[in-house]
């Protein structure tokens, strides 16, 4: 296991801004694209990228890969979400009424068409809604909490909800309270707002790096979704210069799923992703190596 503590307290500011994370309470308002840009500017950075788009409405959990760290984006995406937000009846309706219906109709498995504003194709997709709660009622209006694999939208959520109800419905209000394992009020992996961000680059521009480098997770975060493969430091360089890992290479063999996705490590050196392949002797190939910073 990587202690992430322990690693990132061995890095430079700059090693993390090279290769980092910063979970932004996005505000209503903004893109999530408008977000990523801001930091990207704020802090002078090559690039950056957001983990999960949010409606500009929509506040709460938007992760932000740093430089090299949008290499990692595409692991993230897909991964759980939970939102809390309150969806308006058009019509009144008994709640148990309306839980009675979500527990039948809108709980695990369903069938979901992406919105018309939606940047996708207008596809049916499956979705599973693991938890679907309704915490409060005010007349039309109710306070719910839901938890649904990543690329369910909410707003359609509560209207294809109307729809069955025969009466209508729509969101009111929405906030993501999680994007896989990026959550409010985490102690470890913080979250804070753009005032917060905006103080500790000032603070950093000033000579002082500690707000900055407490708001920063580790790029090597990545572990703790795909399982970490340690490689002989004898290979390592070879490996980062374009050589498959072969189970020869490998510090302890490891029985893995081939197609899976691994992070590997030479001791606590991030070497990159790869996907395994166990084929002749090979036991994964790259998707992207972590060069050395110059």
């Amino acid at each position: 296991m990587i202690n992430l503590s322990e690693l990132k307290s061995k890095k430079s500011i700059k090693e993390l801004l090279e290769f980092g994370i910063i979970n932004i309470d996005k505000p209503s308002g903004p893109t999530s694209f408008n977000v990523s840009e801001f930091v990207m500017k704020k802090l002078n950075l090559r690039k950056t990228s957001h983990f999960g788009t949010l409606d500009p409405k929509v506040t709460g959990v938007l992760p932000i890969a740093l430089n090299r760290a949008c290499k990692l984006t595409g692991y993230f995406l897909g991964e759980d979400k939970a939102y809390v937000g309150i969806m308006r009846l058009h019509d009144k309706i008994p709640m148990e009424k309306l839980r009675e219906v979500i527990k039948e109709k809108f709980t695990g498995k369903i069938k979901q068409t992406p919105p018309v504003k939606s940047r996708v194709a207008r596809i049916e997709r499956e979705r599973e809604i693991k938890n679907f709660e309704i915490l409060e009622q005010d007349g039309k209006d109710f306070l719910f909490l839901v938890h649904v694999q990543g690329g369910t939208y909410i707003r359609k959520l509560c209207d294809d909800l109307g729809k069955e109800l025969e009466i209508g419905a729509h969101m009111l209000e929405l906030r993501r309270i999680r994007a896989g394992i990026f959550e409010e009020n985490s102690e470890e992996y913080p979250s804070g707002n753009l005032y917060d961000f905006e103080k500790a680059v000032d603070e950093y521009k000033n000579g002082n790096e500690k707000l900055l480098r407490e708001m920063i997770i580790p790029g090597e975060i990545i572990t703790k979704l795909h399982p970490i493969v340690e490689i002989d430091e004898e290979c390592a360089e070879r490996v980062l210069r374009g050589q498959p890992i072969y189970e020869k290479n490998l510090v302890k063999r490891v029985k893995i799923e081939e197609g899976k996705k691994i992070s590997a490590f030479s001791g606590d050196r991030f070497i990159g992703m790869f996907r395994v392949v166990n084929e002749g002797g090979i036991f994964a190939k790259s998707e992207f190596t972590m060069q050395e910073m110059r």
